[in-house]
């Protein structure tokens, strides 16, 4: 059974206020979306619906909610043969011809990268790290005019994804807190960003907002070793990371102490309990945080709440993590087998499993 939507529901979280403090409306500028697993979902026939329940196209519809960035992770060679070079260049010329920013999330893997894994691409395995250097600005400088070269020119990039401990292990794994071959790494990947595009952003992103010292013991490490960046980025799950109060702690430390503007480069909140494939969902609470309920209502309150929030504390913006991954068959999380997977995330979209968008979810401009 699909949640109801209430008007009286809609408007108790449409109405949520702003935050008092006054902001420079240009400083709010990423209200962002990952959309990585969409170019599948669409192949395989997915539709996707606006808010009066018209067909339409899923990156105008969310421009309706707020959106003006879209987020795409790119692996070096996925078996399942998305998120690779020719998929990202595709999928960038469908989002910028719907007037949406574009932000390269570089994982220099051919799976996922995250805190617990960062596996380095079959064809870099066995390289030192001078080598792994050069693979990391050839790679970057490829994709980067790759894009340029098709009028896609990335506004942002990220130089790996949730590097807590480093990147491309075991070479750019952080050991004994020493930086130095990560910041290498790092500055392979700032250097090619910049010679492709000087005024493209480069990111480092970590899932740290939750951790005010190893945010620091992090950012402070690679900071000394000689580090170059321009935007910090942090993951922020409510359910993971701690509550909003201490959200707004790390993002005014971070950003006075490394003198960079700070965004959330994903956060999420599931909108059911339901499960609508044969993956278990990874979020089963029917109230994951401060009694917000899995609910649409619940969903955009929580939204809301971690926009206003960062936006409160100084950051330029927050993007939402996969909204459009459906639960579509065939559009599964393992790269090895895409086809019979599953998706363990459906219930954190912001589309429901019919493809209608949570008429109450709002990137707050």
């Amino acid at each position: 059974m699909k949640p109801s939507l209430t008007v009286a529901a809609f408007l108790a979280v449409a109405l949520i206020p702003a935050p008092a403090v006054a902001h420079d409306s240009d400083a709010w500028r990423m209200r962002g979306a990952d959309v990585s697993t969409l170019q599948r979902s669409l192949e395989l026939g997915q539709r996707f619906y606006d808010v009066r329940g018209r067909r339409d196209n899923p990156y105008d519809i969310l421009k309706q909610a707020g959106a003006n960035y879209v987020r795409l992770r790119i692996w070096n060679d996925p078996t399942s043969g998305y998120s690779n070079k020719a998929k990202v260049l595709e999928q960038a010329r469908a989002a910028k011809a719907r007037g949406m920013k574009l932000l390269i999330d570089f994982h220099y893997s051919d799976t996922w990268a995250d805190p617990g894994k960062q596996y380095t691409p079959a064809a870099w395995e066995g390289h030192d790290l001078a080598q792994l250097q050069k693979d990391v600005y050839d790679y970057t400088y490829d994709v980067c005019t790759s894009l340029k070269r098709q009028g896609t020119t990335p506004d942002s990039v990220q130089i790996g994804n949730e590097i807590n401990v480093g990147m491309l292990w075991p070479v750019g794994y952080v050991n004994n807190s020493d930086f130095g071959p990560l910041a290498k790494l790092l500055n392979a990947g700032y250097d090619a960003t910049k010679a492709c595009s000087k005024r493209t952003e480069v990111m480092v992103h970590t899932a740290l907002a939750g951790n005010i010292g190893a945010a620091h013991w992090f950012y402070d490490g690679i900071t000394a070793a000689g580090a170059r960046w321009d935007v910090t980025a942090l993951s922020y799950y409510c359910m993971w990371h701690g509550t909003l109060d201490n959200l707004t702690t790390v993002i005014g430390d971070v950003t006075d102490r490394y003198g960079k503007p700070v965004v959330i480069a994903e956060t999420a909140y599931p909108y059911t309990t339901e499960n609508y494939d044969h993956l278990e969902n990874i979020m089963l609470s029917a109230a994951p945080c401060d009694g917000i309920p899995a609910t649409p209502q619940g969903q955009a309150q929580e939204f809301a709440a971690v926009q206003n929030t960062a936006r409160a504390a100084g950051a330029i913006g927050v993007f939402y993590w996969e909204p459009t991954w459906t639960a579509i068959d065939g559009n599964g999380w393992d790269t090895e087998d895409i086809e019979n997977s599953g998706n363990a995330w459906e219930n954190m979209a912001t589309f429901d499993d019919n493809g209608k968008i949570n008429p109450y979810v709002r990137w707050l401009r």
